[in-house]
């Protein structure tokens, strides 16, 4: 077998085109869209939830675009966080790099604790925290043995929920049309009670984060650039099947949920996170007469849930790595084993996911719903750093005399793509729970916006701690980045 090239960066080239594709696909189905879903329809209405997705998603579009300019240039695993550093200033790529990990360290837990709840399905009377440490086992073992097998455990755990999503929106449109499942509610769903759009646009608004966190892991195709054989073939390949995915997954599934299922419906209304395996998909296929909906839909869920996991490992442990060989984090996370892995990086990492036993401690539901939150704010910042980011990369890259012509993918909407995934950004971040501000409550809303502060403590650390060294000058254009 030949063994992969390694990057410019010490990581090993193993990741094929069909991993890419599969990565890009998959990387944002999951739990948002099979559980969360429900909840954005019963907030806002059919109507609303349908808007939020829509507006998140040509957001993410944007996005994608600037970081597939970016990384095809530059394809390395630091991604967005060398790109803050390089073109934006030192101190803000290691806000944007440390926040970035905690993110998806922070996510693998959250995950951890929803597998926990799924798992309770079959097994009601096992405790949360057992499943939660198998879990963390079997994904630590699978991101250690190279980037080529975590690339073909995420295509496959991506191939399910792919096609457990065409399958619901075969049935969903048969249903509609009355094909199956009896006769077709039509557009009654869409005028009933104050539908389509309940609470106008302070719902829309309010939903934006739930959205928004369904979306996040769409820029691990940036992360995993570093490790393509081929990014610049690979990558505008992955980043121009985004619209589509955006447009069929995403805008579809909400649609037929929005269709078939009453905002007034009490499974939708349940707010507890306890509540996760009722899936909106499963009240769908239940009422299309596939008996053993339930069973499949909770094997599904978990599938999505192994699989973010899987790609918060990769992700983070990546991102430390980067961080470790610019100086940003303590060299022994620079070190890899001989199949190009970074796994003192990928182990702490892991040592976050034993956030999932406070499932043990103050209850699943709880525990599931604050480290959501937490993770959901700080992924829209990494968002901010894409757009910030790309709009100097642009800036420097003409200012080097470079052609346009030259790069690999060029984004299509340029100045006004980041600039308006950046305004959006700002709103989204501002009014995830202006709620929680309008009431008063404390708690909700530090789990809600605490990722700002962190963030904003991180960058000024380092400018206090380093002001007074000089910054190293960095051709890009020429360097090997980390």
């Amino acid at each position: 077998m030949t063994e992969p090239a390694p990057s410019q960066d010490g990581l090993k080239r193993g990741l094929k085109a069909r991993h890419m594709q599969m990565i890009a696909i998959g990387g944002s189905i999951g739990t948002g869209l099979f559980v969360a879903s429900g909840g954005t329809i019963s907030e806002a209405g059919p109507g609303g939830a349908l808007v939020a997705y829509a507006l998140i998603g040509i957001m993410v579009l944007l996005l994608m675009q600037s970081l597939g300019e970016m990384s095809t240039r530059l394809p390395v695993a630091g991604s967005f966080q060398t790109y803050a550093t390089v073109f934006v200033n030192r101190h803000f790529g290691f806000a944007i790099g440390w926040n970035y990990w905690f993110n998806w360290a922070i996510t693998v837990a959250a995950e951890l604790v929803a597998a926990g709840i799924v798992m309770s399905y079959w097994f009601p009377d096992s405790p949360g925290w057992i499943w939660a440490a198998i879990f963390l086992v079997l994904l630590t073992g699978l991101n250690a043995l190279s980037s080529k097998a975590f690339g073909e455990g995420e295509y496959w755990l991506a191939a399910i929920k792919v096609i457990t999503v065409i399958v619901f929106l075969i049935c969903g449109f048969a249903m509609i049309f009355g094909i199956i499942g009896g006769t077709s509610p039509g557009f009654s769903n869409w005028t009933d009670g104050d539908a389509p759009f309940v609470g106008g646009w302070l719902s829309i608004v309010s939903v934006f984060m739930i959205a928004g966190f369904s979306f996040q892991g769409t820029e691990l195709v940036g992360v995993a650039a570093g490790e393509a054989e081929n990014p610049q073939r690979d990558v505008p390949k992955a980043i121009k099947t985004i619209f589509w995915r955006i447009m069929l997954f995403y805008i579809g599934a909400i649609f037929v949920i929005g269709m078939l299922i009453p905002y007034l419906d009490p499974s939708l209304l349940s707010s507890e996170a306890s509540d996760i395996a009722t899936s909106p998909f499963t009240l769908v296929f239940e009422r299309a007469g596939i008996a053993f909906a339930a069973a499949l839909m909770n094997a599904v869920i978990l599938s999505a849930i192994l699989s973010a996991g899987n790609s918060g490992l990769y992700a983070s442990a990546r991102m430390l790595y980067s961080m470790a060989k610019d100086g940003k984090a303590p060299k022994i996370f620079a070190r890899l084993n001989k199949r190009g892995v970074p796994v003192p990086a990928m182990l702490l990492t892991a040592s976050v996911g034993l956030f999932g036993f406070l499932t043990a401690i103050i209850g699943q539901g709880e525990a599931y719903t604050w480290l959501l939150n937490v993770s959901g704010l700080s992924g829209f910042i990494a968002w901010v750093g894409i757009a910030v980011s790309h709009y100097q990369f642009r800036k420097a890259y003409l200012a080097s005399g470079q052609d346009l012509a030259d790069l690999p993918y060029k984004a299509p909407l340029f100045p006004l793509g980041p600039i308006l995934a950046f305004v959006i950004l700002l709103v989204v971040i501002a009014g995830q729970n202006y709620q929680a501000v309008l009431d008063g409550n404390l708690l909700q809303m530090a789990s809600s916006y605490v990722g700002l502060p962190i963030f904003l403590l991180l960058w000024l650390g380092h400018w206090l701690a380093t002001r007074k060294q000089p910054a190293e000058v960095i051709d890009p254009w020429t360097a090997k980045l980390n």
